[in-house]
């Protein structure tokens, strides 16, 4: 296939506006700093709180329309065994919107937290929230590993600027993503090469169902699982909650949640009609010819096969395009995110607790660079890198999300229980096997099959465990408050320290002096 060199001009052109974007973006950072009574790196990671709903709003979800969720969606819509059933995606990202505003962007705003890990930090102390934030920092990284594309421009302009050249960089990529993907619809439709609903199931080589699909009660179980992943799974990302923290208010950022809910929706409907497209289209009429992208194995890129061979040239120059700005959105986010995790939860609290603020903005931008190294090295591997982007997707939602919501929730849950429900979703998830990993399960659920000599489950194991890390957690904190305060073991059992009274009374003042401080940084900025 010959280069398009009109479309790699576009892109490269592309990516000079939004570094330039970002450049710019980061004087404004800069400006904010001298103006800030507070801790100036919280500038850099959460913006100074003084992030405003429209922007809050773009950035967001630009984070969440990456390539794989554009992608993904046409992909799952156009493959024969799967169909538009199968393309949660727009839906579940919606719930999980929805989900995160209603239950986690009020308390966790209201006690000005610096990052997810926060919570974990004053409830259980270092060691528990360095065992949280392993697969948190797994997932970024191979996140990164799988969108390397635009890899150079976003390390250029997060390590300048950090949250501030991240959402305004977002809303160029964000409108450009839009309009160019909406822009194209009219004309694939209207393509020659698309053929009737009728004939749509010969060409797509799917024998018996069109593009949208059936779910069947076998296999009921796996997509109860991935959607629940995408929908609670989605909410233990630190990506979503340094938007949360960077907000005015609670109630900002509420609205930020519910507003990025349909946006992100509305931006998904573009990869469904662009899936269907393609399963309708008979491929023999355009220059990619027979076979059709699924039996070449090619599902995956579909949809800018789609924008290449059945949409106009200059078309598709502008959808290429818009897959260059979903890369590059969720790549920004995804390096700042770690790097504040690190710098916060690690650096900060445990290795260098009496460094000084110009220290932790160093460390937060080094931190951006080898994150960014870090998903150089994998991405040289692909299998590799997608077997391990799935198992940490998985353990997001199989440990994480449990533990989130309880730690933010429930005031009585505690670190026996917290510890308790870590260990038993690892076991259980390990012990389930992961054929992406080659590791064969030790656990057989009921409906599991063996395909081409590999044991797939089909059971829904990931919600199962999540259900069974839950019920510990609260199980265990609950019989470990009873039997310490009840006196009912001696309190020399309390290896942890939980139950310590100064302790206690400690971890109990921390949130408030944080609220306290930070009050004060808080400006009103105009957009």
């Amino acid at each position: 296939m010959a280069v398009n060199v009109t479309g790699l001009a576009a892109v490269a052109a592309f990516y000079v506006v939004v570094l330039l974007t970002g450049i710019l973006a980061s004087r404004k950072s800069k400006k904010v700093e001298k103006k800030c009574t507070g801790k100036k790196s919280e500038v850099s990671i959460i913006g100074g709180r003084n992030i405003n709903v429209l922007i809050g709003v773009f950035t967001m979800t630009a984070t969440w329309v990456g390539g794989g969720y554009i992608m993904g969606t046409a992909e799952a819509v156009y493959s024969p065994s799967q169909g538009v059933v199968w393309a949660f995606g727009p839906v579940a990202y919606l719930l999980n919107f929805v989900l995160g505003g209603l239950f986690l962007a009020k308390p966790m705003r209201s006690k000005c937290y610096v990052t997810m890990l926060d919570p974990f930090q004053h409830r259980y102390g270092q060691m528990f929230t360095t065992a949280i934030l392993i697969p948190a920092l797994i997932s970024d990284i191979l996140w990164v590993a799988t969108i390397l594309a635009a890899l150079a421009v976003s390390i250029v302009y997060t390590f300048l600027g950090g949250l501030y050249a991240v959402a305004y960089t977002d809303i160029i990529q964000l409108i450009f993503i839009f309009v160019s993907l909406w822009l194209c619809i009219p004309f694939i439709i209207t393509s020659p090469a698309v053929i009737g609903a009728s004939q749509a199931a010969h060409f797509n080589q799917s024998h018996v169902h069109s593009w949208v699909g059936v779910v069947r009660l076998e296999d009921a179980g796996i997509w109860t699982d991935n959607f629940l992943i995408l929908t609670i799974g989605g909410l233990a990302y630190q990506s979503l909650h340094q938007r949360i923290l960077a907000a005015a208010s609670s109630a900002k950022a509420q609205i930020t949640c519910f507003a990025a809910a349909g946006l992100t929706f509305i931006i998904g409907i573009p990869s469904v009609v662009i899936g269907a497209v393609a399963a309708s289209a008979d491929w023999n009429q355009t220059e990619y010819g027979l076979p059709p992208p699924y039996e070449r194995g090619e599902a995956g890129i579909v949809l800018p096969l789609v924008l290449s061979y059945i949409a106009p040239t200059w078309v598709s120059v502008l959808g290429i395009g818009s897959i260059a700005a979903a890369v590059m959105s969720s790549m920004d986010s995804v390096l700042l995110s770690s790097a504040s995790m690190f710098t916060q939860n690690i650096y900060k609290t445990t290795l260098r607790k009496q460094a000084s603020e110009r220290e932790l903005q160093w460390v937060l931008r080094v931190s951006v660079l080898l994150v960014g190294v870090a998903g150089t090295s994998l991405a040289f591997n692909k299998s590799s890198v997608l077997a391990l982007w799935l198992l940490a997707s998985d353990l997001l939602y199989c440990i994480v999300s449990p533990q989130l919501f309880c730690v933010v929730h429930l005031g009585f849950v505690n670190c026996y229980g917290a510890t308790s429900a870590y260990i038993a979703a690892l076991l259980l998830r390990v012990l389930s096997g992961e054929p992406a990993l080659g590791i064969p399960p030790v656990l057989l659920y009921p409906g599991w099959r063996e395909e081409k000599g590999v044991i797939n489950q089909y059971f829904p194991y990931r919600t199962l465990i999540t259900l069974i890390s839950l019920v510990t957690l609260v199980l265990v904190s609950w019989l470990a408050q009873l039997a310490f305060t009840q006196q009912l073991v001696p309190q020399s059992w309390d290896i942890l320290g939980v139950f310590d009274k100064k302790k206690e009374t400690a971890q109990e003042e921390i949130p408030m002096q944080i609220s306290n401080e930070d009050k004060n940084s808080i400006h009103s900025t105009a957009l």
